[in-house]
Parts: C-alpha cells; sequence; structure tokens
C-alpha cells in the first residue's frame, strides 16, 4: 500500500537525508569512516531512507527521470535492510562520494520542477 504523501514530500525526504549523510562525512577520509561505526550505521540509515523513499515515488515521476537508477537505489536499500551484517564498509564510502552528489543535484531539481 502506497502512502498518501505525495513525491514533493518524498524528494524532501531523500534530500534531508543526504544533507546528513553530509554532514556525518564532513571531513572524513575514508578511514576515519572506517574507524567510526557510529558514522557508517548512520550513513547506512540515511541510505535506507533515500531507498525507502524512492520505492514510494511515482512511476510517472520515475518515468519523467529516467536518469536516475531508481531501482538501483531501491535495491540498496533492501540490501542494507536484510543484509545489515554483510554490509560493505567499502561500497558505502563509495556511494556516499560518487552518488551522493549526483543524486543530490538530480533531487534538486526534480524538487524545482515541482514547485
Amino acid at each position: 500500500m502506497r502512502s498518501k504523501l505525495g513525491d514533493k514530500i518524498r524528494i524532501k525526504h531523500i534530500l534531508d537525508a543526504i544533507v546528513e549523510i553530509e554532514s556525518y562525512v564532513a571531513n572524513m577520509e575514508i578511514g576515519d569512516f572506517f574507524n567510526n561505526s557510529m558514522v557508517r550505521f548512520a550513513c547506512i540509515k540515511q541510505l535506507e531512507i533515500i531507498g525507502e523513499a524512492s520505492n514510494h515515488i511515482s512511476q510517472d515521476l520515475k518515468s519523467n527521470n529516467s536518469q536516475i537508477s531508481w531501482e538501483e537505489i531501491i535495491s540498496l536499500r533492501n540490501v542494507l535492510v536484510h543484509e545489515y551484517f554483510g554490509v560493505d564498509a567499502t561500497l558505502v564510502w563509495q556511494i556516499i562520494e560518487t552518488d551522493i552528489p549526483e543524486l543530490k543535484s538530480d533531487m534538486e531539481k526534480i524538487l524545482k520542477s515541482l514547485d
């Protein structure tokens, strides 16, 4: 069952989660990330939120923004939730460093288009 929250709210949830991740890892190097389980788990939780919010975005919005790998985002959420002891911290760091900035930019553009 889909929530009554609309796409605009879901996009805001994604952006909020991205801002949280950015604040957690500000001025961190990969070694710091590996050595700080609290930051790792906090980032993982925010990635789960991004995946869950993405799962509830309308098919129309997803189709109109096909440059975003919606299915990969949702699949990542499923891995993080169900394989919690097998999560690869290196992969999480790579996602934070490479994918999150692009996703943030895409979400900001989508949000602006919804205003």
